[in-house]
């Protein structure tokens, strides 16, 4: 265990420590006058459960991977993808209705969300998949295209919840990982002509098909300017209020607890709209630091990333470095009122089990991507020695 952890990211460990302390005190404060009013339950509910569902991830991580070799990915990598087509099929006709969307399985004491594990079961099969073509040096273009459509796949699936925000970021991982591969950057010409093919037809297909792609109530999202003058709109009135709280906020905050904002102003003050309390009780100068720690944290794992050894430990390190960065992005712009708000939470700092428990694992499996990319390397020397 010495041995891993001194091969570790202890830059990239800490953050992850640091920001799941403040977002769990930060989940208390926010939620603990909505776990009474609201959901009538004790004050420290979510707190209790985002603490289990932390604890249970980071003893995942340490013990099973940041020791499972990413060579063995290939074994579970088919049953995963298989599995989450299979989860989110059955959502269609089970699953629990919340927010206008089918995106959840009712297990009594928690709730699953099978879309947030596609992220992770998406990178570890697109890692998987592109190593073993270059492995057989395999050039068929379409080889390359078939695990992208298998992603759109699972993309389409969860927009049909409807839940526009994940399926989106899905396309993103799905999009900047696929240009990343050293064939596809040689070969940019025929995607683009094949891509462009694809969509024309699936315009053209929706066209005549009359299918109504968003509802009204999903359409209200673009009209995200201005959300103080819309005040009486559900979009308005949260971004609003989330404005409000990071002006009540101002340099300093007024206070760890002593928000405004959550006494059921901000419906999701401790999930997706715990920033704008974060600012308002600690203030932005904090607000500022957080920021600042997420773009280190993207550092930190865009470097493990870019000195990977193979293709399967960049595309695992690289899928990640994105799927934090769209989070982030998509969460920050929507509460700023620069892009639709769409639902998406921060990583480590918004309450959700299924996003915790995935976020803290894929941050183990860069840790794993970190040991492995310095095994080889001191092995290389070693031999380099030898010789």
């Amino acid at each position: 265990m010495k041995k891993l952890f001194s091969k570790m990211d202890i830059w990239l460990l800490i953050l992850m420590i640091i920001y799941s302390i403040v977002g769990l005190i930060m989940i208390f404060s926010s939620s603990s006058v909505s776990t009474v009013l609201r959901y009538n339950v004790p004050q420290y509910h979510f707190f209790l459960r985002q603490a289990i569902f932390l604890i249970g991830a980071f003893i995942i991580g340490f013990l099973i991977v940041i020791r499972f070799p990413t060579s063995k990915y290939k074994y579970i990598a088919p049953f995963a993808i298989i599995g989450i087509i299979v989860a989110l099929l059955g959502l269609l006709i089970y699953g629990q209705l919340t927010n206008n969307a089918r995106s959840w399985y009712d297990l009594g004491p928690f709730a699953l969300q099978p879309s947030e594990f596609a992220k992770s079961v998406i990178i570890v099969f697109l890692a998987v998949a592109y190593s073993r073509l270059e492995k057989r040096k395999n050039n068929n273009i379409y080889a390359f295209l078939f695990p992208v459509a298998i992603c759109l796949i699972i993309a389409v699936l969860i927009a049909m919840q409807p839940d526009f925000g994940t399926a989106l970021i899905i396309c993103g991982i799905v999009f900047f990982v696929f240009i990343s591969i050293p064939f596809v950057k040689q070969n940019i010409i025929k995607v683009l002509k094949i891509g462009g093919i694809c969509l024309v037809v699936a315009i053209l297909a929706l066209l005549y098909s009359n299918t109504e792609i968003l509802n009204s109530r999903q359409l209200q999202r673009f009209e995200f300017r201005n959300p103080c003058e819309r005040y009486t709109e559900n979009t308005g009135y949260q971004v609003c209020n989330g404005f409000i709280a990071i002006h009540n906020g101002g340099l300093f905050g007024v206070g760890l607890g002593n928000s405004s904002q959550k006494y059921l102003y901000l419906p999701e003050s401790h999930t997706d709209f715990i920033f704008p309390i974060i600012v308002e009780e600690l203030g932005l100068l904090v607000g500022v630091l957080l920021i600042v720690g997420y773009m280190v944290m993207l550092w930190r794992i865009l470097i493990i990333a870019r000195q990977a050894e193979n293709l399967r430990l960049s595309i695992l390190a690289y899928g990640v470095f994105l799927y934090l960065l769209f989070h982030i992005l998509i969460n920050l712009l929507g509460i700023l009122a620069l892009i639709p708000l769409t639902g998406v939470p921060l990583p480590l700092l918004s309450y959700g089990g299924s996003f915790t428990i995935n976020v803290v694992i894929m941050l183990f499996v860069v840790e794993r991507v970190s040991i492995e990319n310095k095994t080889i390397k001191a092995k290389r020397e070693m031999a380099s020695i030898t010789n």
